[in-house]
């Protein structure tokens, strides 16, 4: 009974193993098919899965890259010939459109490739790495400060969630003049608070502000509103990690943005 059990039990734990490190976005290699015929059956259609899914993502890649290529093309064509404009406002404007568009362009390849990032899960210092992007957004200027945990190790992608933790920080100090990052620990795992002080947003767009191109703000200005994707980006590469943002308005005032990680086996130091 124990070599019986151990026989289904083994290749369903990598099974499953390989299964939570997909659904994180990782690249994971073809898993084993061992035990009985029907776990096999099971593995194989579960690697099968995985071939179809990572297919369609770099395809979809390539597919967004070529339409980003072929359109820079007519815009440079029409650059060109807006040089030619004789009224300069106008020339001006027509130039400002064609700049925001190659930033469109440039952005959509961006946000696609996030999701076929290949970056290797590495164990990380969480709260060292919350520091670091206080420090430096500090730096700069901005009004940016961390309260919480003073060392937690967590496995993760360390740039691309570098990247989404930077994107909803630099949302809340363009429109909440400050932000205040907070790491904690629950019974589910370790939880992410970024809080500003700006006026907040309605209700019924506490969800809608992470579609891809939303800028809620009144202004089409770029400078000041951005082309639409940081949060889009940041909520795609977090939900890569397993994990899950949403928004909150703040009672004092302000917006709250909670990032929930999964909780990781083995040992943390904190």
């Amino acid at each position: 009974g124990y070599f019986l059990a151990r026989r289904i039990t083994g290749p369903l734990s990598s099974l499953r193993n390989a299964a939570e490190r997909l659904g994180r976005g990782e690249m994971v290699e073809a898993v084993p098919e061992k035990g009985p015929q029907d776990v096999r059956q099971v593995i194989s259609s579960f690697n099968e899965m995985q071939d179809r899914l990572t297919g369609f993502v770099v395809d979809r890649t390539r597919m967004l890259a070529a339409i980003s290529h072929d359109l820079r093309t007519p815009i440079t064509s029409l650059r060109l010939r807006a040089e030619f404009i004789d009224d300069a406002d106008l020339r001006n404007k027509v130039s400002e459109t064609l700049d925001e568009m190659e930033r469109m362009i440039g952005a959509t390849l961006s946000f696609a490739k996030e999701e076929a990032a290949n970056e290797e899960t590495k164990v990380v210092d969480l709260a060292g790495l919350l520091q670091s992007l206080a420090g430096d957004m500090s730096d700069m200027g901005e009004d940016v400060t961390y309260k919480g945990l003073d060392r937690y190790t967590y496995p993760c992608r360390h740039h691309i969630l570098l990247r989404a933790l930077r994107n909803i920080t630099e949302n809340a100090t363009r429109y909440g003049e400050r932000a205040r990052l907070h790491l904690s620990l629950d019974a589910d795992g370790p939880k992410i608070i970024i809080e500003d002080d700006g006026p907040g947003i309605p209700e019924s767009h506490l969800e809608y502000v992470f579609e891809p191109f939303v800028r809620l703000e009144t202004s089409r200005n770029t400078e000041t509103g951005g082309i639409g994707l940081g949060l889009a980006i940041a909520r795609t590469i977090i939900r890569a990690h397993g994990g899950e943002i949403f928004m909150a308005n703040r009672k004092e005032g302000g917006l709250r943005a909670v990032i929930e990680l999964p909780e990781e086996e083995g040992p943390h130091q904190r």
